[in-house]
């Protein structure tokens, strides 16, 4: 404990002398920080900061909401609008999304560090409210696809600030708790959206209820954030010292306010005002960083997990399971692996659970190929691929679908933390496009054995990955933790 002291009061001693009066006077004050320090040893009350949290995740369950909203109702809304049997259309209206995704991802870290975390929130409920609503009053494609692309920005702007806020106001021992609430949301949007769907094909027009419906948790999300606290990173970032002890005051409690300033007061806050280009991402001190979250993002869609959940109900339909049954096992399998995640994300670790879930992964995608192979009898055939896929969605929320997400914004520095998230969502985003467009064409043309055994080859190679180039942050603040990564030159 008493080496900590040292290298926290000589981290400080490092800051320069314009930052000194950001925070308390340590050199003048060694009794206060070893109080400050004294009260590391019992963890900040949860339930403080809880509330907080879960308003933050409505973006992620509106996220899942709208990704699964079009499923059910498609052939409804085609027959309305009168694109029926054009799959162009229908594409379009299923893609539309992603193209506004990127976008909104693209601009999300300049606007969470632009405008505040909370503020981001609203602006990210703003075109899902506008959208959803012209999606429900449309009578043509056109209108159709308006309402999709604003609703797609809205879902691009929100996961990334959703990452950074869960993070940035979690304390560090349910940090990971915490970031696994961001997967269950997204988990149960996806199931709501199923089941406000089922009556569609009983009911005439009621795809439009659908569209209306979520519109409900936007304009909750954008009114809950303003009795939410700002990120207290964001604060200290902009000069406003003051604001971040008193939203830490509301986050972790008084007792713990004086040590979590002297966390922030190690970091050097002399240039966060600077712009951050490009270029800094891209290559120097933080190339590191950035490289691992593009990378972990890039074979987490790699792995094949849209292209299973594009695949699935054709799948379980050889089985003579219904689409609707069909994505409830889905559905459960997603959710329940998700709050497994949740449960062991603070006690075993995230780089733990990245193993042992790209590993799963690996071994379900090989039962895929089994499946695919001419020698295995024709019911053999269906056990093999109905289990491989479900153990697939069941691994793949076990830490492949939530860790990445918290991760990130816990190994990225301060300075660049929403930048890089942005730039790394929008690597997640043009992936996810590419194989959802190219996917049922490789199909075609390599067979589903060799197609499998791609996805099994990408998923080894995370598990290699992760190995070699992940570290745990488990239980670790993120000053400690941008320190460990990234030491002062």
């Amino acid at each position: 404990m008493w080496g900590r002291q040292r290298e926290a009061f000589s981290m400080y001693k490092r800051m320069p002398s314009r930052d000194h009066s950001a925070v308390m006077d340590v050199e003048d004050n060694s009794d206060l920080l070893q109080n400050c320090i004294d009260v590391e040893t019992t963890n900040p009350s949860w339930w403080l900061s809880f509330p907080h949290v879960v308003v933050a995740t409505i973006s992620s369950f509106l996220f899942g909401y709208h990704l699964g909203v079009v499923n059910e109702p498609l052939e409804s809304i085609s027959l309305d609008l009168g694109f029926s049997g054009n799959t162009l259309a229908e594409g379009l209206v299923v893609s539309t999304c992603l193209g506004g995704a990127l976008i909104g991802s693209l601009f999300s870290g300049w606007i969470a560090d632009g405008v505040g975390r909370r503020r981001a929130f609203q602006l990210c409920a703003l075109p899902m409210i506008i959208g959803a609503s012209t999606s429900a009053t449309t009578k043509s494609l056109a209108g159709m696809l308006i309402g999709r692309f604003l609703v797609g920005t809205g879902m691009g702007l929100g996961p990334p600030v959703a990452s950074l806020y869960v993070t940035e106001v979690s304390p560090a021992s349910v940090r990971g708790t915490y970031g696994s609430f961001i997967q269950i949301a997204t988990c149960l949007g996806l199931m709501g959206a199923l089941f406000i769907g089922i009556p569609v094909k009983e009911i005439a027009g009621w795809w439009r209820i659908c569209f209306w419906v979520s519109t409900i948790p936007a304009g909750l999300l954008a009114f809950a954030m303003m009795f939410c606290v700002e990120s207290p990173h964001w604060l200290y970032k902009q000069g406003r010292s003051a604001e971040a002890e008193a939203e830490f005051e509301r986050l972790l409690g008084g007792s713990h306010v004086k040590y979590a300033m002297v966390e922030l007061s190690k970091l050097d806050r002399g240039d966060e005002a600077d712009t951050v280009k490009l270029s800094e991402l891209l290559y120097g001190r933080h190339f590191r960083v950035v490289y691992i979250g593009s990378t972990l993002f890039a074979l987490q869609q790699l792995s094949g997990i849209n292209a299973v959940f594009y695949f699935s109900s054709s799948v379980f339909k050889s089985a003579g399971v219904p689409s609707d049954i069909a994505n409830v096992f889905i559905g459960v399998a997603n959710l329940s692996g998700s709050i497994i995640a949740m449960l062991l994300m603070d006690k075993l670790g995230r780089k733990v659970l990245l193993l042992w879930s790209f590993f799963g992964m690996t071994i379900s995608m090989v039962l895929q190929v089994a499946a695919a192979n001419t020698y295995v009898s024709g019911s053999g055939s269906l056990y093999l691929s109905v289990g491989g896929m479900l153990m697939f969605v069941l691994t793949f929320a076990l830490g492949a679908g939530p860790v990445p997400g918290l991760l990130l914004p816990e190994i990225f520095p301060s300075r660049i933390r929403a930048k890089a998230m942005a730039f790394c969502m929008s690597v997640h985003w043009v992936i996810n496009f590419f194989v959802g467009l190219l996917f049922l064409r490789l199909l075609q043309q390599l067979g589903p054995q060799l197609l499998y055994s791609i996805f099994a080859s990408v998923c080894m190679m995370a598990v290699i990955f992760v190995k070699k180039n992940v570290m745990e942050t488990k239980g670790k603040s993120l000053q400690e933790i941008e320190i460990a990564l990234l030491p002062q030159e």
